[in-house]
């Protein structure tokens, strides 16, 4: 028996448009997963009716890649993907309505057109920020002195494959105490501004955390707030966004950065293009007093004392609904 034809379909698109866009991840939006921004940005691009290119295959996806997302529960000022489009557009255009179809938080900075540029932005370390509050100024610039006297710093992350173990000090280029910025925040905590090479396995800021908490008296009254402020090459040229009135030293044979904020692609808070701040968003330390005070379900919205229903404690399935057994046992107490 001869078999049928398979149906065929044509072909995708030809990209013909490369574009790399800088965008912020704010507010609310620091606790959103990786996948959680990829999914929002997918949607946003095709609300924003972008013609973007899709791969070849059963199963095309459209052609959207990140550089190094920050980890769940940090900001950023300074997050990076490139999209192929299949029909040219101004990179002025794209970031109006890109920045308008993404959800408050997801704010579009920047859009580079790759063909225009020499080269792509060369994303090999971040500056980070880092509030630490309840931490006396003092106490933070010993910890970050013993730090950056040790020769290693290793630190274990419990990882789905197992315990890993992770040397904090060979990634971290500088490391300083910006005095001035919490005195005119005029709160009573920390704040550290520190360069970390992007390394594989990849350092994290709350890796190098765990480093300095090693310290006696180095203990935040409240989870701290990170915030990446820029991202661009490692060594000499590395991010910096200055930091006045600044304890601690840079890592032994290591250039300090610059003073002024480096040139273009790379751009930390405040520039004068970054229309994303006109939205509504909240402070940071407002939004994780809120996540922190969210109740986990439904049911600690409960009285304390009030019974959970009979199905609370049922047995599921994968795909969460009710078992046969759950719902038996609930027909016998009334509940449909």
């Amino acid at each position: 028996m001869a078999r049928s034809p398979q149906p065929t379909s044509p072909p995708p698109l030809p990209a013909v448009q490369r574009l790399s866009i800088r965008y912020a991840k704010r507010s609310r939006m620091r606790f959103a997963s990786h996948r959680d921004v990829a999914r929002a940005v997918e949607r946003g691009v095709r609300k924003a009716g972008l013609p973007v290119a899709y791969s070849a295959g059963f199963s095309p996806h459209p052609k959207i890649s990140y550089s190094g997302g920050a980890p769940t529960g940090a900001a950023s000022e300074a997050e990076y993907l490139e999209i192929s489009l299949t029909g040219r557009r101004d990179p002025q255009d794209v970031r109006d309505r890109l920045d308008a179809a993404l959800p408050d938080g997801i704010d579009v900075i920047e859009v580079i057109d790759l063909a225009a540029v020499r080269e792509a932005p060369r994303l090999e370390a971040s500056h980070w920020e880092v509030v630490l509050p309840g931490v006396a100024p003092h106490e933070a610039a010993l910890a970050v002195r013993e730090f950056l006297a040790c020769a290693s710093a290793e630190v274990e992350r419990l990882t789905n494959k197992g315990v890993r173990r992770l040397e904090t000090r060979a990634a971290v280029q500088s490391m300083e105490l910006d005095r001035r910025a919490a005195q005119e925040r005029d709160a009573g905590c920390a704040i550290l501004r520190m360069v970390v090479r992007h390394m594989t396995p990849a350092v994290r800021p709350d890796d190098i955390l765990v480093a300095l908490r090693r310290t006696p008296g180095l203990a935040p009254s409240s989870p701290p707030l990170v915030t990446r402020l820029a991202q661009g090459p490692a060594g000499p040229d590395a991010p910096h966004a200055g930091a006045g009135a600044a304890a601690g030293a840079s890592a032994p044979g290591d250039r300090p950065g610059p003073a002024e904020p480096p040139a273009d692609p790379v751009r930390p808070r405040g520039s004068g293009d970054d229309q994303g701040h006109e939205k509504a968003t909240r402070l940071d330390a407002e939004t994780a007093a809120e996540a922190a005070a969210a109740p986990q379900s439904a049911y600690e919205q409960l009285p304390r004392g009030a019974e959970r229903p009979v199905l609370a404690g049922s047995a599921r399935e994968p795909d969460g609904r009710d078992c046969p057994h759950a719902r038996d046992r609930a027909r016998e107490h009334g509940i449909t």
